[in-house]
């Protein structure tokens, strides 16, 4: 499943803990490897060996969600096949529909043909876009126009919609990975996949996790982790969003891979990243990609008003961190 509708810029500080003074870190178990064209690790506290049931969970989750997977659920639902939602689905859809509603329209999975348009998403057109092409994709989008119907049919605006979950799928993988874990007795874990994380319990030090956050660093030839602020977390899902690692260069100048629901093009605005805290992993990813469709002053308005979310917000000149945003351990 490969994902590159918004990159994520979270590491993980608490893989390197595993070794720490714990007398029970025996019992913390740890879990590495590749998955959607990006990486994931899974740390938890079992005696059982669960590493089969975690990659069983992000198998359904790609045949469920993957747009990059012509054999996917959603696919069938992209081309118009007569299929049902499943779970995951039905979950994720719902869940789009609200945070699109809080974030203004600033999230939305239909504007999936737009990102392809702009090369960002699963079917590039290879080509700048013409403004025409542009408005034409903009009549398909509005995931407040679609619908599940009783019967469990996805009611499309326009039988050319389509659907990207993409911004939200990887920390909805999480947050599936966690219900697993649970369910097998397992409080104590910490799981993220591509950056984006969903924490539980204590880490093998006894304390709560900790995560490094990403400065917002360009860089042309490698990725660069450049250590901005760590901050300790558990019971929450966090997730970083941010332009200045998956942009194109055109002939007209540079894009980004964030696309506009209100104009149909890559978002220009002054945020460079933002870094959401939040009840679920899913709700964290999808609202840090709202925030990386908005200006500053916008996104920290919106943050602000979502009960349990918090943010920071990184621009050129300042961060801004609104409240509820743990505190930043120096």
């Amino acid at each position: 499943m490969k994902i590159i509708h918004i990159l994520y810029i979270v590491s993980v500080a608490a893989i390197a803990q595993l070794a720490a003074g714990c007398s029970d870190s025996v019992r913390y178990r740890s879990v590495e490897g590749g998955v959607w064209n990006t990486t994931y690790h899974v740390t938890y506290r079992s005696d059982r060996d669960m590493q089969d049931s975690i990659l069983w969970v992000m198998r359904q989750v790609e045949r469920s969600l993957s747009p990059f997977d012509s054999s996917s659920l959603v696919s069938a639902v992209n081309r118009g096949d007569s299929v049902r939602v499943d779970s995951l689905l039905s979950r994720i859809f719902i869940v789009s529909q609200e945070v699109n509603l809080m974030s203004g329209g600033a999230f939305d999975p239909t504007v999936a043909p737009l990102v392809n348009l702009w090369g960002y998403g699963y079917r590039s057109a290879g080509v700048e876009p013409t403004q025409q092409a542009v408005d034409s994709l903009m009549m398909l989008v509005g995931i407040r126009d679609c619908g599940i119907t009783p019967d469990g049919y996805i009611r499309k605006k326009h039988p050319a919609t389509e659907f990207n979950f993409s911004a939200i799928t990887k920390g909805y993988g999480c947050d599936l990975v966690g219900e697993m874990l649970r369910r097998n007795g397992c409080e104590d874990y910490m799981v993220e996949i591509g950056g984006e994380i969903a924490l539980s319990g204590m880490s093998p030090r006894g304390k709560e996790w900790r995560v490094m956050v990403d400065a917002p660093v360009y860089c042309d030839t490698a990725v660069v982790h450049e250590r901005m602020a760590v901050v300790a977390l558990t019971g929450c899902g966090v997730a970083t969003s941010g332009n200045y690692r998956n942009y194109r260069d055109t002939g007209s100048g540079r894009t980004w891979h964030t696309i506009s629901t209100a104009d149909g093009r890559p978002a220009v605005t002054d945020l460079l990243s933002a870094t959401v805290v939040a009840p679920s992993c899913m709700l964290a990813d999808a609202y840090a990609t709202s925030c990386m469709a908005q200006t500053s002053d916008a996104a920290f308005r919106m943050l602000e008003f979502v009960p349990g979310v918090a943010g920071m917000l990184v621009t050129a000149d300042t961060m801004l961190v609104t409240s509820g945003f743990p505190e930043i351990i120096k």
